[in-house]
Formats: structure tokens, C-alpha cells, sequence
């Protein structure tokens, strides 16, 4: 029987951008519950909620300074309470942000571990090391190890009351917990346990496969960044993660049986090896990961912030290899946009002249993939990434040490504004656009991270009733999910894998055959029918199109071997033949 995740949508909200409901330019948890009609009407299954525990804000709530209680900017618990029932009203799941890789340093495990001195009660929780043999703490190279963090410069702190240095593969107020240590372990599993008894429906987990280092710890391969090294090989995927996730399992959700639970693992630098290992179902670990190939296909020679054009063919045969290697064991989780990424139609498709089309039809070629799609917030409605001004304007800590480190480099500023304006995480973070009025209809008072000027015509009010909108052909997308069996559990083949400007494939399941046809360019594009469908078979009825019929365009009762399909810009098109 199939698992009911694989027909199901997932929508991200990002709490802080979603909506205000007090006025302090900040989204919280009422907010959430005022627009859950908008998630319902869309037809989505589940709701991923990025974190809204207390932290101090260091990394927009990925730094947590209390795994049991409601940061006041958004709301309390008893809104939190008010959140989940509201949802489960609506018949929809809810899964919470899982960071557990680390924590804020405001956290009292974190506050133990410092001011208690190296034989405190909870030293051990995090990494503790002494400087590198034969440096005095605090000068350069002292580092137990080169390692960069994921936000520029070391990924070592000196704490000066001991001497010693605390390890932080992300911002330096974001401590790595110590997950060799068992106390650790099964401090995070209570946790979760106790927000599965509140009635949550299971997790996304941050980075999960970091919480594994291997031992001793040592130096990367220089990266070019000054004395900094890579680390990554040491602590990606590392040697005991697939023990821990499967203790996990047999501590946290193996005690909620009946229970309908999702997990998903974000696992940067995964390779598709590994992703067979975690979502096997046989070796409990994780339904479903995040893998990140596919986001990094337009990374220049120097990185995230260095873009280039995205060559379809290399897309095809990255999606591909997922597709099929995880088509027997393991799935996939399908994404364009996220927190942590920029808006996928400023990204891979024409925010200008074809902005509708190409919103559209990237999410027609993404969500009748094998897989669960997710829907980042915003994304229905086609935003795209903001125009920031300045780097005044920018608030994101990776993007801001980026820059400051690059600058110190001697690199020109404006192009490296140019990278950021592309590829930043604040892209994602502007707050969503539901009306032309005052705050995007997101807040009356002042947002805090201002809106993209064009809500004044981008938002959900102008496209709630508008058929031909973004929003609907997305409700028609997740109702095509939810209707058809092939799209949950066919079989998977790729078509034309050598065209350089059509995505096309075919899922098949008990005679039911779907072909998935988008010219992702703009330009009118050509596919020979023969390319798409058997000999002597039809391409079948269009089920779902982003643009109208041409003429007497919509079935194939009659194929001529000698056919043509002929595509408009960025057209999208999904035939079911039976």
C-alpha cells in the first residue's frame, strides 16, 4: 500500500514573512491562523512550520535558545495549541523545524557548558577542544582545526574565561551539539517526544546529516580562503549518523504507532548512495530528504554567489538519477524554492515577459516528478526575488558575511551585490504579497524586511478568483496529484534527455501513461511525437496545460508517426492516455 505521504503537498511557512497579526511588522502564529483558508482552498496536505522557538534571532530562529516554548515575537503556546487544532480542522498536518545539529549559545545546555568550566555538568554537550598544540589561545591559526564555517571565517570561538574553543559549523551563536555524547542524544529524542504528545505530525530535520563527526577531529583540504580549510568530508554523512537516526526512530517514533508521522532530513553534500540509506523504509531512518544537486547546477567557479545560467541538459540528468535511483527504494522530496533559496522563477525562468508561464511551467515540471513536492510560501502565487538597493538593504547573516569577507578580499563590491541580489536567502524571506494595499496586506505596521514593490499587481487577492492565475494552475496541479494514482506511485522515464530546451517524461502505473511536456525556454520549441509516446499509441487527453488549446489541440485520438508537437514559451502540457 502505497505510504500517504507520496500523494500528498507540503506548503513551507516561514512564520517571521507569512502574516502580522499585531501589527509589529514581524509575522507570528495568529497570523498563520488567519489565512489557513488560503492553504486549504489550495488543496496542500501539510504545513512545515521553520522554527518559531525562542532564540535570539542570530540566524532567523535556526538558533535555539529553548526547544519547549514559543518565541514571544510569534505568539505562545496556547496560540501555538490554537495553530495545531486549527489545522488538524482543516485536515491538514503539521511538521515542526528539527535543529539539533546545534543550538543558540543562550541556550541554557550551551550556558551550562561555557560558565561551568571544562569539568561542568554539560561541557561535554558541546565540542570543547584547546588550541592547536604549540599556539597560545587566541592567536591566528589557533584553531583546533581549519575548518570554515558555513557563514565565512572559522568555524572555531574562543571562549577567553577557559582558554578553550567551542565549534560552530554555522554562526558563531549557533554551538554544535556534541552528538557522540549519549545525554545529548536522548535530551533532543525527549524533546521531540514531547511535541509529539502536543500532537504535532512529525519533523523536518535541520542538516541532520552533520550531527556526525569523524574522529579525531583534524584539518580540511585549504578552500582558497586564506588559512581556512574545507571540513566538509569530516563532518558530512559522517560515521555513526544512520546509527543515530535509527535510534531515533526506535526512541521517538517507533512509540507512536497508528500515528500518520512524516520526517523528512535536509542533508546538504548527500550523495544519492547515501539518500538510498536514509530513506530505505527497512532501515527506519527518515521517509524522505532534501538533497541539494539540483540547486547547485547554477553555481559559478566561486560559488552560491557567483551564478550562471542553468544548462537544461545538466538539470535533466541530475533530476534524473534521483528519479531513478531512488525508484525502487527510498523517495524523493521535490523542490524549487525554500528559506534558503531564491525565487525559482527569477532563478530558472523569465520574471519578465513570461513571468505567468514560467512560473507555471517550472511547477508543472517539478511536481509530476516521483516524489512529495513541497511549496515554499509566495511560491503559488509566482513572487520573485526582491531588488534590493544596497546591502544596506540586506539583512541575511550568510549574505552579509559573505560580502564582508569578499570585500576584505579585495573583490568589487557591486558585483558582489550582483550575487546576492541572485542568489541571497533574503530573496525568499520578503514578506508574502496577499494584497495591492499598504504592507502587501502582510502587516500594517512596518515589515521588517521590506516588501517587494511589485504586491502593488503580484498577490493572492489579484489571482484568488482569476482562473488563469498562478495560484490556480497550482490548485490545479496539487488536485491532479491527489487524483491520479501514476503521479503518486508510476514508474518514471525520461524523454527527449538530450533536447536542450524541453523537459519532458513519462510516468506509467497499470496502463495509466502521464507525459509531462515543457519547453523551458523563451522561444517556440519542437518535440517529434514519436519522442513522446510508443509506436501506434496516443499522447492521449491534456489533463492539465498552462496555456489555452491552439485550434483543435487537446487529444491525439489518430497519431501520425510524423507528428510534431509544437510548444509557445514556456508552455507546459500533461496528456494521460489509459
Amino acid at each position: 500500500m502505497s505510504s500517504w505521504w507520496k500523494s500528498a503537498v507540503v506548503y513551507q511557512i516561514y512564520p517571521r514573512s507569512f502574516a502580522d497579526s499585531n501589527g509589529d511588522g514581524v509575522g507570528d502564529l495568529p497570523g498563520v491562523e488567519s489565512r489557513l483558508d488560503h492553504l486549504s482552498d489550495l488543496g496542500v496536505d501539510v504545513v512545515w512550520l521553520s522554527p518559531v522557538y525562542v532564540s535570539p534571532q542570530a540566524d532567523n530562529g535556526y538558533d535555539i535558545a529553548d526547544y519547549q516554548a514559543i518565541d514571544p515575537m510569534f505568539g505562545t503556546l496556547d496560540d501555538f495549541d490554537r495553530l495545531l487544532a486549527a489545522v488538524h480542522e482543516r485536515g491538514i498536518k503539521l511538521v515542526m523545524d528539527l535543529v539539533v545539529n546545534h543550538t543558540s549559545d543562550e541556550h541554557p545546555w550551551f550556558v551550562s557548558s561555557r560558565d561551568g568550566g571544562p569539568d561542568g555538568p554539560h561541557r561535554e554537550w558541546y565540542w570543547w577542544h584547546p588550541p592547536r598544540e604549540g599556539f597560545a589561545a587566541g592567536s591566528p591559526g589557533a584553531e583546533p582545526t581549519n575548518w570554515e564555517s558555513f557563514f565565512s571565517g572559522p568555524a572555531w570561538m574562543l571562549d577567553e574565561a577557559s582558554g578553550e574553543y567551542y565549534l560552530h559549523l554555522f554562526d558563531r551563536k549557533q554551538p554544535d551539539l556534541n552528538w557522540e555524547n549519549p545525554q545529548v542524544r536522548h535530551a533532543v529524542y525527549a524533546m521531540m517526544r514531547w511535541w509529539l504528545d502536543r500532537g504535532v505530525d512529525g519533523f523536518r530535520m535541520d542538516v541532520i546529516n552533520l550531527v556526525s563527526k569523524v574522529l579525531p577531529l583534524r584539518d580540511g583540504a585549504p578552500n582558497g580562503h586564506g588559512a581556512l580549510g574545507d571540513g566538509s568530508p569530516l563532518y558530512t554523512t559522517g560515521p555513526r549518523v544512520h546509527e543515530y537516526l535509527q535510534e531515533m526512530h526506535r526512541e521517538v517514533f517507533d512509540r507512536y504507532p497508528g500515528r500518520e508521522l512524516l520526517t523528512v532530513g535536509e542533508t546538504p553534500g548527500v550523495t544519492l548512495e547515501e539518500a538510498i540509506a536514509f530513506t530505505d523504509p527497512n532501515r527506519r531512518e527518515v521517509d524522505m530528504v532534501f538533497q541539494f544537486e539540483h540547486v547547485g547546477l547554477d553555481h559559478g567557479p566561486s560559488g552560491k554567489f557567483d551564478p550562471v545560467p542553468l544548462d537544461l541538459l545538466d538539470l535533466k540528468a541530475s533530476l534524473g538519477r534521483w528519479q531513478a535511483g531512488l525508484g525502487s527504494v527510498g523517495w524523493n522530496s521535490l523542490y524549487w524554492d525554500n528559506h534558503d533559496q531564491p525565487r525559482v522563477v527569477s532563478r530558472f525562468g523569465d520574471d519578465g515577459r513570461y513571468w505567468r508561464e514560467s512560473a507555471t511551467a517550472l511547477a508543472t515540471l517539478l511536481h509530476l516528478h516521483r516524489g512529495t513536492p513541497y511549496v515554499y510560501q509566495g511560491e503559488e502565487l509566482g513572487m520573485t526575488n526582491a531588488p534590493f538597493a544596497s546591502i544596506a538593504d540586506v539583512q541575511d547573516v550568510e549574505a552579509l558575511g559573505f560580502y564582508g569577507q569578499q570585500v576584505a578580499f579585495g573583490h568589487d563590491p557591486e558585483v558582489l551585490l550582483e550575487g546576492i541580489r541572485a542568489m541571497g536567502r533574503d530573496n525568499a524571506r520578503t514578506p508574502v504579497q496577499w494584497s495591492a494595499g499598504p504592507g502587501a496586506g502582510f502587516t500594517t505596521g512596518t515589515p521588517w524586511l521590506a516588501v517587494n514593490p511589485n504586491a502593488t499587481w503580484l498577490n493572492a487577492d489579484a489571482q484568488r478568483d482569476d482562473p488563469e492565475s498562478v495560484l490556480s494552475h497550482y490548485r490545479r496541479l496539487i488536485a491532479l496529484r491527489h487524483a491520479e494514482p501514476v503521479v503518486a506511485d508510476g514508474d518514471f522515464t525520461m524523454l527527449v534527455p538530450d533536447h536542450p530546451h524541453v523537459y519532458a517524461y513519462a510516468r506509467e502505473l497499470d496502463g495509466d501513461r502521464l507525459v509531462v511536456v515543457v519547453n523551458v525556454s523563451s522561444d517556440e520549441q519542437e518535440v517529434a511525437l514519436a519522442d513522446l509516446v510508443p509506436p501506434g499509441a496516443a499522447l492521449g487527453d491534456v489533463v492539465l496545460a498552462n496555456l489555452p488549446p491552439v485550434g483543435g489541440e487537446g487529444t491525439t485520438p489518430t497519431p501520425d508517426p510524423g507528428a510534431v508537437v509544437r510548444l509557445r514559451p514556456w508552455e507546459a502540457r500533461v496528456n494521460l492516455s489509459r
